[in-house]
């Protein structure tokens, strides 16, 4: 912990070498920077937001010599504490000044600073034609893509490509010498050699700090598809989404169960995001009266399209032209009208149209307090998985309805073997800092504000606990582990011992967020 006199001189040498405005010691700041989508954790001393990397080695110099734990934060959208810091007193690199994007025409590549959001990287693409393979979580408005490469992430394009590691081909990452790392040995190819790149994906910045990521590009096709499934029961859901992972002909494909569907997916944002969506729909469109149609059809369907089915499957086809495209979609429907019933695809043709939403759902439909978790399943435990989660909030379920807790789940595929299982968790309490922050206070005018409400939110807490013990229990990975999921304990010795040694060699005073991982 530093004391004040420590921090007055560790911050006028971080101005010195940062810069005034790239050094922050002010409370409201502070107390932001050290709030997730979640909760909050230890405030930081001292929040430093570097303007390029040459700054960022700096800082982390200046830091290394004080021996001061350094945290790093990209959007922010985070909710497993990967950039909490329990005891506080830290200093708090804010990446998100590190914007720079080089675009490699010739060698289809991409290269942009750790705080280049999706959306940003996506906008800079699109004139060219070009996209990566994966191109974003849908909180990519906010979301960085050094903090997806450090948690690891999955959503836009991950049917085809998988998720946001096997779209990267090299990071520049500052090492807690100040150093500078480029894991690639090449600029065109990732596995030349050890995998080194691979060590730093999802490591949550316990290795060094991202400066830099370089993507691969494909280009953009012009034909698409979006079609819809709701399913009566989760076997049948479960046994439609495996089988088609197999097939791997949707660029992307996730699930809802109704409790999502009905409340926090059916809100909308307003007038502006259904004109904003139609507009681009039209657009999108191999000609107007195509996109007229589709228009018609959502409309007609409504928001209680599959009111009732219990699970819904949405999948976003591309191909080079409409015959592919169309054939993909054949082949799917003749997957999944085995189990289930096409409905009207109101939702992928909304996520086509506006894949990167407004943060509004880091609260529910009614403004109640969010947060999600989630475990991929090998197949075989998909179903156990279930039974056990079932009875879980069953035995639970009068402590629910008493305390106004709820829980929707969303699924998507991991290549052809891993099955996500995501939960949300609702529950009425006060919003946090983060929360008025962030949010519109437009949009927070219109929904609820409730008064702090510990015994929910102890109680939620530790529902998220027991689930995520349940993954454990059926073989569950995760993506944004955090200091929420546990990962040190369930890695076999040897490859516990070489993580270790890895931490050792690159962070020897282990300043490089401490505790994240379990190290």
């Amino acid at each position: 912990m530093l004391t004040r006199t420590t921090t007055t001189s560790l911050i006028d040498r971080l101005r010195d070498a940062v810069g005034g405005a790239g050094v922050s010691d002010a409370i409201e700041h502070r107390a932001l920077m050290g709030t997730d989508v979640y909760r909050g954790g230890g405030s930081p001393a001292i929040v430093v937001r570097p303007a390029d990397v040459a700054a960022l080695q700096a800082a982390v110099r200046i830091c290394a010599e004080a021996g001061v734990a350094m945290v790093p934060r990209g959007g922010g959208a985070s909710y497993t504490d990967g950039y909490l810091l329990a005891g506080g007193g830290h200093v708090l690199i804010d990446t998100g000044a590190l914007d720079s994007i080089h675009i490699d025409k010739t060698n289809a590549t991409v290269t942009v600073g750790a705080g280049v959001t999706w959306a940003a990287m996506r906008e800079a693409l699109t004139p060219h034609g070009l996209r990566t393979p994966f191109w974003g979580p849908f909180s990519g408005l906010v979301a960085t893509v050094g903090g997806s490469v450090s948690q690891n992430a999955l959503s836009h394009g991950s049917g085809a490509h998988g998720i946001s590691a096997q779209s990267v081909l090299s990071i520049d990452v500052v090492l807690a010498s100040g150093d500078l790392m480029r894991t690639g040995a090449s600029e065109v190819i990732r596995n030349y050699g050890p995998d080194l790149t691979g060590l730093f994906c999802g490591d949550c910045g316990a290795l060094g700090i991202k400066a830099a990521v370089t993507l691969p590009l494909i280009a953009v096709q012009s034909a698409s598809a979006d079609i819809s499934f709701a399913f009566a029961d989760f076997a049948a859901f479960a046994e439609a989404g495996r089988l088609v992972q197999l097939e791997g002909l949707d660029d992307e494909h996730f699930g809802l169960d109704i409790a999502l569907s009905q409340g926090q997916i059916a809100r909308q944002e307003g007038a502006g995001a259904k004109l904003r969506a139609a507009g681009q729909i039209l657009r999108a469109a191999p000609n107007k009266l195509a996109g007229l149609v589709q228009l018609a059809r959502m409309g007609i369907a409504g928001a209680n399209v599959a009111a009732s089915d219990a699970y819904m499957w949405h999948f976003m086809i591309d191909g080079v032209d409409a015959t592919e495209a169309g054939a993909k979609a054949k082949r799917l429907r003749a997957i999944l009208s085995r189990f289930g019933r096409e409905i009207t695809n109101s939702v992928p043709s909304y996520v086509r149209a506006v894949p990167f939403a407004a943060l509004f759902n880091i609260l529910g439909p009614k403004g109640e307090r969010w947060v999600p978790i989630h475990g991929v399943l090998p197949q075989t435990q998909v179903l156990p998985f279930h039974a056990a989660l079932t009875k879980l909030f069953a035995e639970r379920k009068a402590e629910m309805n008493r305390l106004g807790v709820w829980v929707g789940t969303m699924f998507s595929p991991v290549g052809s073997t891993g099955f996500l299982y995501e939960l949300a968790f609702y529950w009425p309490d006060a919003r946090t800092t983060f929360h008025d922050t962030i949010l519109d206070p437009a949009h927070l005018a219109k929904i609820p504000a409730y008064p702090a409400a510990p015994e929910a939110a102890a109680f939620t807490d530790q529902l998220k606990r027991d689930a995520i013990a349940l993954y454990a229990a059926h073989d569950a990975a995760h993506f944004q582990i955090g200091r929420a999921y546990p990962y040190r304990d369930r890695l076999n010795p040897a490859a516990l011992a070489l993580l270790r040694a890895v931490k050792a060699q690159l962070d020897p005073q282990g300043l490089m967020n401490p505790g994240v991982l379990g190290l």
